[in-house]
């Protein structure tokens, strides 16, 4: 069991080997330089290339931009959609706002005090007046 696992370790870090190759570096014909670089090997599909969209590229981190084969990246207008036309013939008013609810108004009213009491005198000759209870109240 261990020699099979083994063996599947050894043919899978093969086949990752053979997937990508190694770029030397080159001059373009405009003279500039291109470093050395990693690349997928030449196969006759892009989908596995690091610049396919889905892709990562495993030594810069980046994504891939260019479409996968089979998909189409242009968008083609159908004949039966017409687009909506807009026109600027209306004004706009902002709406007026009418308060609905009135707070309740409350009422207080304040105790009628009479600047002068009436005073009366008792027969032993003390001078009182009436309170608001009814009782009497003694005035000195």
């Amino acid at each position: 069991m261990k020699n099979f696992l083994f063996l599947i370790a050894v043919l899978f870090t093969t086949a990752l080997s053979f997937a990508q190759v190694s770029v030397s570096g080159y001059y373009r014909s405009n003279g500039t330089y291109v470093q050395p670089h990693q690349r997928t090997a030449p196969n006759y599909t892009r989908n596995d290339n690091y610049s396919t969209i889905g892709n990562v590229n495993p030594y810069t981190g980046e994504a891939g931009t260019k479409p996968r084969d089979g998909y189409t990246t242009t968008r083609t207008s159908s004949s039966n959609y017409n687009a909506p036309t807009y026109s600027n013939t209306s004004t706009y008013s902002a709406p007026t706002y009418t308060p609905t609810y009135t707070a309740p108004t409350t009422t207080y009213s304040t105790p009628s005090y009479s600047t002068s009491p009436t005073i009366y005198t008792g027969p032993r000759g003390g001078t009182y007046y009436i309170n608001s209870n009814g009782n009497k109240s003694y005035v000195n």
